[in-house]
């Protein structure tokens, strides 16, 4: 199901997102990198399996990116975890392969419902230590957080939606 704005236009990506076509859609997509709450796992695939998943279904070889998911892995601390299903992993080790998810292909932008919520803080510093260098490198990152005590130790805009206004501070 796709919805379209009912006034108003919603540009992304320097196009009016209610004019393009099903293939625009798709393509718009594969731009963004989504961090779920509920982590969104696919049950019947490994950890690996999971993270590697976003570059499969765009044509990639395997032999493209089989270093770059397992590398990924090791670093968000699932290097032992890879070939596990996620029924078997806690919230934070499912929180992590979520997150995983969502850079591997390096996407233009990322969306992050609570990224953090499910691990221990110097697991959350290091997270969002990743972020910042996805950012550098060049990904607009939007993070929905509660945390305000982890937000405030890396300097970055904040938009704060109170009361129906959403008010932005450098």
């Amino acid at each position: 199901m796709s919805l379209r704005p009912t006034r108003g236009l919603v540009h992304l990506f320097g196009r009016n997102i209610a004019q393009n076509t099903t293939a625009q859609r798709a393509d718009l997509r594969r731009r963004i990198g989504i961090v779920f709450q509920d982590f969104r796992l696919l049950d019947h695939l490994t950890t690996w399996e999971n993270v590697a998943l976003p570059l499969r279904v765009t044509g990639r070889r395997l032999s493209d990116y089989r270093e770059d998911v397992t590398e990924l892995l090791k670093w968000v601390g699932l290097g032992d975890r890879m070939h596990a299903f996620p029924a078997v992993l806690s919230g934070g080790e499912k929180q992590r392969a979520a997150i995983a998810r969502a850079v591997i292909g390096k996407p233009e932008l990322l969306l992050a419902d609570e990224p953090t919520g499910n691990v221990d803080p110097q697991m959350a510093r290091r997270l969002l230590r990743l972020f910042i260098e996805l950012n550098r490198l060049g990904t607009s990152i939007i993070i929905a957080t509660h945390d305000y005590q982890l937000m405030s130790q890396f300097p970055a805009p904040r938009m704060q939606l109170e009361n129906g206004r959403l008010e932005i501070y450098e």
